[in-house]
């Protein structure tokens, strides 16, 4: 057997996946099999399977860590033994070439470009399951931080009252961590040196010319000498050697002990093991050919987490009769899974028969059972699925349920047919045994579903009344509802909302006295977790932050930077009118739209954030002479942009919060804090479907036909200064808002630490789930302003209640004369 060795990872283009290819961390995906003959006689055939990639650690590694090693020890003796300090470079020279402002401006572009990236390619690995590099690189970036600053601390203690050689330390050292070393450089080298970025060219490209640029700034404001920048470099290096041969690199080597051992242990010789995609609950599939017969292997994993919150959300949202049966543990769902084999096998069904279960180690256990070629339900044509074929399929759920076995993830992967013509049900590893009727019925409005999904909602209930009769059919009418639904078919629904509905029509017409109402079957709605959940953690903030809070300085309030602030709320409905007038295509009155807006601050307290001013300004676009479409779009448009310079000006306050940077270009922490926190939030939504659809519900209406109208808002430089400006100047006014309540009781803060607090706040108000964001908004904005612009929380309260009562709660009244008037002059 013919085997292709895999390429190396540095610099190796990666093919795109499959969706059903194994996850390229999870054990046992890339095997290895050498079988012999009894005698040994036989020769040697081996099958490598693709997908998983066991950790491998390169000698070069190594060798590169030890000789960094060596090289930074070398540094340390030399500078403990000079006492003449050479003069090697004139910092004052170099910083004459170039103003420091300038400098600074370039290093701070520079320094963006590469966080930025950093967090772009973190999620971008792991999209495609790749941990392993992700592990890498943040921890190299750690590692040469730290190493940094320990090498600066040791340099500075073994110098001397002289200081350390001109060679290596600039005339003004700012900070440990970034003379005579700049830890921000070695940071960044030990990220990108660590995480192969080879398929990505002109990404990598970007991030080591922002470390260059970075690199050439510090050298000439003379922060850093030539030479401390290559020491620096080495560090780096150092770093990313250290942690990749920690680590190990994610490189295909044999695994075969574990799995050959376990499938001999049952009398079979395996002679190739290829990967065959996963099953309904994630688990891995794999093919095996041994000698006399052809085998399916699945392997149900400990650290299988995606699967094991799946499966405790439904346990927890379901009542205790729809629940699935409780399996948190893989030797559970493995018992279960062969319980479910047997008892099936025993009642006469064709579903495959369970050979044995191997131990692989690892909280890893194999099910290994016989192999049955089938064709599922959704891979015939609908002209095969005739009257007798759709008889046969209900024939067989009949037999499993009249042994009490029901099956409890019914979808039309998990019905189809032998080679012979047998119907047959796979994926029961959800299902239950000795069960109640009321998963019998749910197991029937399944099938209901997925027939209906195929040749109509007539002829599915037709076929099951002819063979269940009509009363069993009737039975399952309360259970036809979203929440009764396996997951895969659920998702199928969704874009069919209208399906159940039609199957309960004509349900009702062959059986007028069936239940019509539908049955309870959840516990608590994913939205009332979600409300809850969110209730609970702002009560629990605030009251942390409330515990040592001095309520009388709310009467101490500074009247005159209190009115500063209400000018800046008002400037936020001036502000708000140009965003709309700017972006909508036709022509608005300025102060019609003002009143728009208050309009829409009066709206907004009965309303989940944002839409409700989203429906009342595209509502008043329409009156205003554009049409529904150029309304939606214009004021989708305006929701675009907004975001768009929402995250770059969260970045710029980011990167100007805090103190470090004016002096050593080197990027604050809360920049990279923020960046952490977008990269995460960014990876969360593409990795998991649930959030990704929310998000995709959420925005849609925002952002439907927004490229047409950008491109017609480029080609008019009056409405785009007005579109983009009046943006400017709202965000602008929200933080000078802000920044003046907290100035009125007394407090003293940094207007861009100020500004991150606003935007950080304004997302999770417009993620929240409240009206307005309340009670989310106020515990981040109390939160962030002791966390990041250290106001204390005795100042931090009453200043968010006045922001909050500004913005919020006082446009609210004149909001509803508003709303009144415009209904009457019919603009809205």
């Amino acid at each position: 057997m013919n085997v292709r060795q895999p390429e190396p990872e540095q610099g190796r283009r990666s093919a795109p996946r499959s969706a059903s290819a194994p996850r390229p961390d999870a054990p046992l995906s890339d095997v290895a099999v050498e079988a012999a003959s009894s005698n040994g006689a036989a020769p040697r055939q081996r099958a490598v399977a693709r997908g998983a990639r066991p950790t491998e650690r390169r000698p070069r590694d190594l060798l590169f860590f030890l000789i960094g090693l060596f090289v930074m020890a070398l540094v340390l003796l030399v500078v403990s033994l000079t006492t003449d300090h050479a003069d090697v470079t004139d910092p004052s020279e170099l910083r004459a070439l170039l103003p420091s402002w300038l400098l600074a401006v370039t290093a701070g572009v520079a320094n963006l470009v590469v966080i930025v990236l950093a967090g772009v390619t973190s999620v971008e690995r792991i999209l495609r399951q790749e941990y392993r590099p992700v592990a890498r690189g943040l921890t190299a970036a750690a590692t040469g931080y730290a190493l940094t600053g320990a090498i600066n601390a040791a340099i500075l203690a073994i110098s001397g009252p002289g200081g350390p050689p001109e060679a290596l330390a600039a005339p003004t050292a700012y900070s440990a961590f970034t003379n005579p070393l700049h830890a921000y450089l070695a940071a960044a080298i030990g990220y990108v040196a660590a995480l192969p970025l080879g398929h990505l060219p002109r990404v990598r490209t970007a991030m080591w010319s922002g470390i260059a640029v970075t690199g050439a700034s510090v050298l000439l404001a003379g922060l850093n000498t030539s030479l401390s920048l290559l020491l620096t470099a080495v560090v780096g290096a150092t770093s990313a050697a250290a942690v990749s041969f920690a680590i190990g690199l994610a490189r295909p080597t044999p695994a075969t002990a574990r799995l050959i051992r376990e499938l001999r242990r049952f009398g079979h010789e395996p002679l190739g093991i290829t990967p065959d995609g996963t099953d309904a609950d994630g688990n891995q599939l794999f093919a095996v050919d041994a000698v006399d017969r052809r085998l399916d292997v699945v392997l149900i994993r400990a650290d299988d987490l995606i699967g094991f919150w799946r499966h405790l959300f439904r346990i927890v949202l379901l009542r205790d009769p729809a629940a699935p049966p409780v399996l948190l543990g893989p030797r559970r769902r493995a018992e279960h899974t062969a319980l479910m084999s047997f008892a099936a096998h025993s009642a006469g069904a064709a579903t495959p028969r369970v050979l044995g279960i191997g131990e692989l180690g690892g909280g890893t256990l194999a099910v290994v059972r016989e192999h049955v070629r089938t064709r599922s339900l959704d891979d015939a044509a609908t002209e095969e699925l005739t009257d007798d074929v759709l008889d046969d399929i209900w024939a067989e759920l009949t037999l499993l349920h009249r042994h009490r076995i029901v099956h409890g993830n019914i979808n039309g992967a998990t019905v189809g047919w032998r080679l012979g013509g047998r119907v047959v049900f796979t994926g029961m590893t959800g299902g239950s045994l000795a069960a109640v009727g009321l998963k019998a019925s749910l197991d029937v409005a399944a099938l209901l579903a997925v027939l209906a999904l195929r040749v109509g909602e007539q002829r599915a209930v037709r076929s099951a009344v002819r063979v269940l009769g009509i009363d069993t059919v009737a039975a399952a009418l309360p259970f036809l509802q979203p929440a009764g639904m396996p997951l895969r078919l659920r998702r199928r629904l969704a874009a069919q909302s209208d399906l159940l509905g039609r199957l309960r029509t004509q349900i009702t017409g062959i059986a007028p006295e069936a239940p019509a109402r539908p049955a309870r079957l959840e516990r608590m709605r994913p939205r009332t977790v979600v409300s809850v959940a969110a209730a609970t953690i702002v009560g629990i903030v605030l009251a942390y932050q409330l515990a040592d809070v001095d309520f009388s300085t709310i009467q101490g309030a500074d009247l005159r930077w209190a009115a500063a602030a209400f000018v800046a709320s008002t400037m936020c409905m001036l502000s708000a009118a140009l965003v709309i007038m700017g972006f909508v295509p036709v022509k608005l009155r300025f102060w019609m739209t003002v009143l728009v807006q208050y309009a829409g601050a009066f709206i907004r307290i009965a309303a989940p954030a944002g839409l409700g001013t989203l429906a009342l300004n595209t509502r008043y676009a329409t009156q205003g002479g554009a049409s529904t479409g150029l309304a939606i779009s214009g004021i989708g448009l305006s929701q675009a942009v907004g975001v768009a310079l929402h995250v770059a000006i969260l970045l710029v306050a980011a990167y100007l919060t805090g103190t470090g940077h004016v002096a050593d270009f080197s990027p604050s922490s809360t920049l990279i804090i923020v960046t952490a926190a977008l990269s995460v939030l960014v990876a969360a939504i593409l990795l998991v479907p649930a959030l990704r659809r929310a998000v995709q519900e959420r925005v849609r209406p925002y952002f439907r036909g927004v490229l047409p109208q950008l491109l017609d808002l480029l080609q008019s430089p009056r409405r785009m200064t007005m579109g983009v400006g009046g943006t400017l100047l709202l965000t602008a006014a929200y933080v000078l808002c802000l920044h003046f309540s907290v100035i009125a009781f007394g407090g003293a803060a940094d207007l861009a630490a100020v500004a991150v607090v606003f935007l950080a706040g304004n997302a999770i108000g417009s993620a929240a789930p409240t009206p307005g964001g309340l009670g989310a908004v106020e515990a981040a904005l109390l939160g962030g302003l002791t966390a990041v612009a250290g106001v204390p929380a005795a100042i931090g309260l009453p200043a968010v209640l006045l922001f909050r009562v500004l913005t919020f709660w006082f446009p609210v009244l004149p909001g509803w004369g508003a709303f009144h008037l415009l209904q009457r002059w019919k603009a809205i």
